[in-house]
């Protein structure tokens, strides 16, 4: 092996001053062309074994990026391997036709909204512009197609605005239905009140959707049920979580932790009520909360109002050490209900234990996450797992709700179905708060003849404020403060969206 190797490094290769690599695949390019190698490959393949390839779609109302050549040099390496090993591929291309960014910039360019369809302009007049606006790139995308050397059938595709297409994926729906692989279950949808729609990620995920706004914030106490016998002797034993939306504390029904994140047990006292507690956090964490200072001071030593407060870590665990416990309902308002296989609601005793969750960080907040299922993918995700139920409400047409309505408001108690009301609301509790809004954003009375007063909305209380302060009171916010965090805005409407 050696003497090859001595062989090949002492033999001379000619150096090439004027390699043109551009004129080169132009050179092969066209001679592929010349010979028509594409449709050979696929007709001198007549009869072997088929394998099949759609491609994407790409949206044509885009300029292709470089993104798509790599994507795409992936794609082609395959389809040409299956070719060489014998069979016989019929590359298909397809154009993806459906989608909100195409109606909102052809709103955009003709100066309309949703509502205008139908009265300022007509539906197919509509439908026309958008037809013509999804394809406007598709010439870029040809020629892109050609000069990088990609097989697909370009002359035949497939385009998801055609009724054929529509007509045979509405085909494919009913056999999976006939076969019955279709069910019925709930997923997370960020929801714009101001639109009155559900939103896409893909929406979302549009330049400037997402911007920072500053939010009141509070880690609250959840109180044990079930403390480990080092968690007592020492006022309140009581899990601490943080949250940038307080209007979800009312559907809390877990709490997660990282089963391999330090954990420790802090005796300490709550700087707003001067009450001892028994906190559990994140060892990470702790002096976010607490000034290192109060780890050298005797406990008895605190009078409320010091700057300064006293605590001492009596106990570490690991995240998986406390798994399974449990804790009081925050805001007992509505008791978690299930629906059974005959339909009849029934009450759930399953919630309110500490749970494990992957995604779980000491990078802010608590180490501990609060969880409410309805709201948030990854709550609802690590909630199903655990076998923890979601705060639903039932409304007068007997539909599974969320607390929040489709307005952004908690739900008025005679928009509920009367005997949920009266077996799972406490209604003395949850009737101080009913029709309000969980953001002003969402307030009808910030919003007047289509416009939104940003400022006043700002200037004002909103709910988060207000159970933050409920929260004070009771013993149960460990730290108030305020927060600027990425908030997700809808598109359409420039407004916060539920999320």
């Amino acid at each position: 092996m050696r003497s090859v190797i001595r062989k090949y490094m002492n033999q001379k290769f000619a150096e090439r001053s004027q390699l043109d690599l551009s004129q080169v695949n132009k050179d092969v390019l066209n001679e592929w062309l010349k010979e028509d190698l594409f449709a050979r490959s696929i007709k001198e393949r007549e009869g072997c074994p088929s394998f099949v390839f759609y491609e994407g779609p790409p949206s044509a109302n885009g300029m292709p990026g470089i993104h798509h050549v790599m994507a795409r040099t992936i794609k082609d390496c395959f389809c040409r391997y299956k070719t060489m090993c014998g069979f016989q591929v019929n590359r298909k291309a397809g154009w993806d036709t459906h989608g909100l960014p195409v109606e909102l910039g052809v709103e955009k360019n003709l100066g309309i909204t949703k509502e205008d369809i139908g009265h300022k302009i007509s539906v197919d007049d509509y439908n026309m512009n958008c037809r013509t606006e999804v394809m406007k790139y598709k010439e870029r995308w040809s020629e892109l197609t050609q000069k990088i050397g990609y097989w697909v059938d370009l002359d035949n595709p497939y385009i998801t605005y055609d009724n054929r297409y529509i007509e045979t994926l509405w085909w494919l729906l009913k056999q999976l239905h006939g076969k019955g692989f279709l069910y019925k279950g709930y997923t997370i949808q960020p929801y714009s009140p101001a639109a009155g729609t559900g939103l896409s990620s893909h929406e979302l995920n549009q330049p400037g959707c997402y911007r920072d706004v500053k939010d009141t914030t509070v880690t609250a106490q959840f109180v044990m049920t079930d403390p480990k016998p080092e968690m007592t002797g020492w006022g309140t034993p009581c899990f601490l979580a943080w949250t940038t939306t307080p209007w979800t504390l009312p559907s809390n029904t877990a709490l997660c932790v990282g089963n391999k994140i330090d954990y420790v047990a802090v005796r300490t006292y709550n700087m707003y009520t001067g009450q001892p507690v028994t906190a559990i956090m994140a060892k990470e964490r702790v002096n976010a909360y607490l000034d290192p200072k109060g780890a050298e001071l005797p406990l008895d030593s605190y009078k409320q109002g010091d700057k300064v407060i006293p605590y001492q870590i009596v106990a570490e665990y690991k995240g998986s050490d406390l798994v399974g416990m449990h804790y009081q309902q925050l805001f007992p308002w509505v008791k978690p209900v299930f629906k059974d296989e005959d339909g009849t609601i029934k009450t759930s005793d399953a919630g309110f234990r500490v749970i494990p969750g992957d995604y779980v960080t000491t990078e802010d907040g608590t180490g501990i996450v609060h969880i409410a299922p309805t709201f948030g993918a990854d709550d609802a995700f690590v909630a199903k797992a655990a076998g923890i139920p979601s705060l639903f409400m039932i409304n007068r047409k007997m539909e599974t709700r969320p607390m929040v309505d489709f307005t952004g408001k908690y739900w008025m108690l005679d928009e509920l179905d009367p005997s949920f009301v009266e077996n799972c609301i406490d209604q003395n509790l949850y009737k101080e708060y009913e029709g309000a809004y969980v953001k002003n954003a969402y307030d009808p009375k910030y919003n007047k003849d289509g416009k939104y007063d940003e400022a006043a909305a700002q200037k004002d209380e909103d709910l988060n404020v207000v159970i933050c302060i409920r929260m004070k009171q009771a013993g149960l916010a460990f730290k108030r403060e305020k927060h600027v965090h990425n908030y997700p805005h809808g598109g359409r409407t420039d407004r916060h969206v539920l999320h």
